[in-house]
């Protein structure tokens, strides 16, 4: 974002406070600072008010943040089609490189479709003992909205709230295995956890029905008694609150531009990024791409090897079935290979990687 010309990168490196290896900022100071250098920029005029339209006849950039008002959050389903989604529930996601296959078999159900889903079979001592565990962890605080509508339960049960129902409950849900047969045994599992790709380089893997409301250290630890993720990398956590967004994969392409119509460019969490970086990567692109679309230029697209180019991958190409917002990790990132085993030395040389790629790029740019 440096090396782009982020504003706000050296508002945040101005007001930082101390937060270990993290980057964090008095919130007061930063805000402070971006407002002013964008009241004080003659190049633009500030309007304040709420916007209830989308105008037709200008390059635009909707930023309108994970909750957007009513009026505004109906107009941009209009236009986009009703793609637009939220979600109160999802499941975590772990890299395809730290499952342990050898416990571990490919398959779909029957036999068919290709080999779609990476299965983790349990016996049934297995299961027994992470039943126990998952119905007795520790939970998240629940937040109001939760507790007002009922759907948060219903249309995203949390597998530990689907659990509580009984012993049997997942066995004959989620985690069913009927339809599959371990190669190692040439037997039905008790119990199957079934890992669906998340990306089109199935790097990142979703644990299907797993969306729940439990502590991230407590994921980490229940989850990781399922067999082959005993050491699994957690991308992200299973999360429950409300979001608003995009269902970018079928709207936007790369640039953050609207497929339908490309004076249109959409920012920040509503496109499907998630954090306070990846927000503003993606609107700092939606800027650039919309000037270059006012001067008649070829869109900026970074390589799928930067953080910033695979988030703009992965909002415009998921293949999964169900989208669902994404932060900056390294899973996302192509891998490297020769595969290095050092985790710390592979995240050097992946952080090495992707600022040559950049480098390159923008030396054509300029």
């Amino acid at each position: 974002m440096r090396r782009l010309g982020s504003l706000l990168v050296p508002c945040a490196l101005k007001s930082a406070v101390p937060a270990g290896g993290a980057l964090a900022v008095d919130r007061d100071i930063f805000s402070g600072m971006a407002t002013d250098a964008i009241k004080n920029n003659p190049l633009i005029e500030v309007i304040e008010g709420e916007v209830s339209e989308i105008p037709t006849d200008a390059i635009t950039i909707i930023a309108s943040g994970p909750l957007t008002s009513d009026v505004l959050a109906e107009k941009i389903a209009e236009k986009c089609g009703g793609f637009l989604s939220f979600y109160d529930a999802a499941a975590p996601i772990v890299t395809a490189e730290s499952l342990d296959m050898s416990k571990c078999f490919t398959a779909s159900r029957y036999g068919k479709g290709d080999d779609d889903y990476i299965n983790c079979p349990m016996n049934k001592e297995e299961y027994t003992a992470f039943y126990n565990e998952l119905v007795n962890a520790e939970r998240a605080p629940v937040h109001d909205f939760d507790v007002r509508n009922p759907k948060v339960y219903e249309g995203c049960m949390p597998v530990e709230v689907m659990a509580q129902r009984g012993e049997d409950t997942l066995r004959f849900g989620p985690l069913k295995p009927v339809g599959l047969r371990d190669p190692r045994t040439g037997h039905r599992p008790w119990a199957v956890v079934q890992l669906r790709t998340e990306n089109a380089e199935k790097t990142l893997y979703n644990l299907v029905g797993f969306q729940t409301n439990l502590k991230f250290p407590e994921q980490k630890r229940v989850f990781g008694m399922i067999p082959g993720l005993e050491n699994a990398d957690f991308m992200r956590y299973g999360v429950m609150h409300r979001n608003t967004f995009l269902n970018s994969p079928k709207l936007l392409d790369a640039d953050f531009s609207l497929r339908t119509d490309k004076n249109i460019f959409f920012a920040g969490q509503i496109t499907g990024v998630e954090g306070y970086m990846e927000s503003a990567s993606s609107g700092l692109m939606a800027g650039i791409n919309a000037v270059r679309r006012f001067r008649g230029e070829e869109s900026l697209i970074l390589p799928v090897t930067t953080m910033i180019g695979s988030l703009a991958n992965y909002i415009s190409t998921s293949v999964s079935d169900n989208f669902q917002p994404m932060g900056a990790n390294f899973g996302v990132l192509p891998p490297i290979e020769p595969h290095i085993r050092d985790k710390q030395q592979r995240y050097t040389a992946l952080s090495d990687r992707a600022l040559q790629d950049l480098e390159a790029v923008l030396a054509n740019k300029e």
